[in-house]
C-alpha cells in the first residue's frame, strides 16, 4: 500500500488538491492509508500500485461503471474507434447516432447536445435554459458542480450549498456581482419554491429528481405544473440517477416530464460522455449563444455510450443494480439491527449510503473504512452497485462487515474507544484544504 501512498504525497505537492476530483481524495476515505490509486480494474476487482487485489464495495468510480471496470463489448467498440482514429477534422457519425438513441429514449425531447462531464452538461444547460428564458435567475435544488453559477448561491448565503451534498464550499474566485442569482429551495418543499418563483423572477427551475430521498405529496408534479404556469425551464439533472431507475432518467418512475434533462456518469461506462437534452424550443437558443469546445468533438466517449446503451438494453442492467442495492440495503438494516448500532439507510437502492446517527459518526466511518481494506475491500458508508456484485462477493462482504459492526457496537457499549482503534486521522466530511 506504501507505493499509493508515497506518490500522494507527491501529488499533494504538484497538484492543488492533490486529485481532479474531491470525491477521490484519500482524505475522503482514510488519510494516510488509502491506497490512492490502481493499476487495473475489472468486473468490480480492482489492484493498487502494489498488486494488492480488492473489491470494490464503495464508489465504483463515482458510479460511473454499472456494466463493471473493462466490460468487454464497450472497451471493444472503444479499441476499435482508437484504431480507426479518434479525432479528425470531419464530426464522428456516432454523436448523431447517439443523439437519435437519446431522443428516442425521451420521447418528449427532440434535441442533443453532449460534453464530457457533469459540470459542463449542466453549465450547458443552465446557458442554453436563460438564455430560453430570457431571465438569469435560477432556483436549485441538489449538488449540480463547480462552475460560477452554482458556487454563486454561497455569496447569497454563507455555505447554503451545505444542505445540496458538500459543505464548505468557498466561492472564492466566483465574481461576486452573482449574488443573488441562484436560489437553493430544500426537497419536497414546494412551499419555499413557490415562494422563490414569486419573489425573485425565476427563468429556470434546476434540480435532481431524486437523491437520498423519494418525492412526497406530488412534488415532482407541483414543480412541473409550476414551471408550466410561469413560463420557467424545468431542468431534471439525471447525472447520478440516470439508468439507474429505468432504462432512461429516474423521471419516468414518478412520470413527471421535464424541459431539458442531463445524463452522465453511467451512460459510458467509465468513459467521458455527458449529454443535455430537451424540447427544442428550448434547446434552439443554444444557436443564439456560444456553446463549443474541441474535445466534445473525439469519438470515444459517443463510441462507448453507443455501447453501453445497447449492453443496459439487452440484460436490463437497471433491474440488476436494483435487485443488487436493494440487498445491500437491506443486509446493511439488518446488520446494524442485530449489532444494536443505529443507522439511517439513504437514496436510490443502486446507488445508497448510510450514516450512523452518533456524534462520532465519522470515526465510526473510518473504522469502517480501516476494517474493510484490511480484509481486502474498498469499502466506506457507500455503495454504488454494478452488475459484477454477485452474491457470493455480497455474502461475503457482510461476513466481514459484521465482525466490524461488532466491534463499534463495543464502542458504543463503552467497552472499546473508537479513538484508539483508528490506525490514521478521521476521515473528511466535505471540503477542506489540505496543507
Amino acid at each position: 500500500m506504501r507505493q499509493g501512498q508515497n506518490l500522494y504525497k507527491k501529488a499533494k505537492k504538484i497538484i492543488p488538491g492533490g486529485t481532479m476530483l474531491l470525491s477521490k481524495r484519500p482524505e475522503m476515505f482514510l488519510p494516510e492509508n488509502w491506497p490512492s490509486y490502481y493499476s487495473k480494474a475489472k468486473g468490480c476487482k480492482v489492484w493498487d500500485l502494489d498488486g494488492k487485489e480488492y473489491t470494490d464495495m464503495c464508489i465504483m468510480g463515482i458510479g460511473t461503471n454499472t456494466l463493471g471496470y473493462g466490460h468487454e463489448k464497450v472497451d471493444k467498440a472503444v479499441l476499435k474507434t482508437v484504431t480507426n482514429g479518434n479525432m479528425s477534422t470531419l464530426n464522428c457519425s456516432e454523436e448523431v447516432y447517439l443523439a437519435e438513441k437519446l431522443v428516442e429514449l425521451n420521447p418528449w425531447a427532440d434535441m442533443v447536445r453532449f460534453a464530457r462531464s457533469g459540470g459542463e452538461a449542466n453549465a450547458i444547460a443552465i446557458r442554453i435554459a436563460r438564455a430560453a428564458s430570457g431571465k438569469d435567475n435560477i432556483a436549485i435544488c441538489g449538488y449540480h458542480g463547480w462552475h460560477d453559477w452554482y458556487l454563486s448561491a454561497n455569496h447569497t448565503k454563507n455555505d447554503i450549498l451545505s444542505e445540496h451534498l458538500l459543505e464548505g464550499l468557498n466561492p472564492l474566485g466566483v465574481p461576486k456581482n452573482l449574488k443573488n442569482s441562484v436560489f437553493p429551495f430544500h426537497y419536497n418543499n414546494y412551499d419555499e419554491l413557490l415562494s422563490i418563483v414569486e419573489e425573485n423572477d425565476i427563468g429556470v427551475i434546476k434540480m435532481e429528481v431524486v437523491r437520498n430521498f423519494g418525492p412526497e405529496n406530488d412534488f415532482l408534479q407541483k414543480v412541473r405544473t409550476l414551471a408550466k404556469k410561469k413560463n420557467i425551464v424545468l431542468i431534471f439533472d439525471e447525472c447520478s440517477s440516470g439508468f439507474r431507475v429505468t432504462f432512461g432518467g429516474a423521471y419516468k418512475k414518478y412520470q413527471v416530464e421535464p424541459d431539458m434533462a442531463m445524463f452522465g456518469k453511467t451512460l459510458g461506462n467509465g468513459y467521458a460522455i455527458t449529454a443535455v437534452v430537451g424540447k427544442k424550443e428550448v434547446m434552439e437558443s443554444a444557436q443564439k449563444t456560444f456553446i463549443s469546445s474541441t474535445f466534445w468533438t473525439e469519438r470515444i466517449g459517443p463510441s462507448a455510450a453507443l455501447a453501453s446503451l445497447e449492453v443496459m438494453e439487452k440484460i436490463k442492467s437497471w433491474e440488476i443494480i436494483t435487485k443488487i442495492g436493494l440487498k445491500i440495503q437491506k443486509g446493511w438494516a439488518a446488520l446494524a439491527k442485530s449489532n444494536n448500532l443505529d443507522i439511517k439507510v439513504n437514496g436510490l437502492p443502486p446507488i445508497t449510503n448510510y450514516t450512523f446517527n452518533y456524534s462520532n459518526a465519522l470515526e465510526y466511518k473510518t473504522f469502517v473504512t480501516q476494517e474493510m481494506l484490511k480484509k481486502g475491500f474498498l469499502a466506506s458508508t457507500n455503495f454504488y452497485a454494478c452488475i459484477d456484485h454477485t452474491d457470493e462477493l455480497i455474502n461475503l462482504y457482510f461476513e466481514c462487515l459484521d465482525e466490524v459492526f461488532k466491534t463499534i457496537s463495543k464502542c458504543e457499549s463503552k467497552k472499546l474507544n473508537i479513538m484508539k482503534l483508528l490506525d490514521g486521522p478521521v476521515c473528511h466530511s466535505g471540503f477542506q484544504r489540505l496543507n
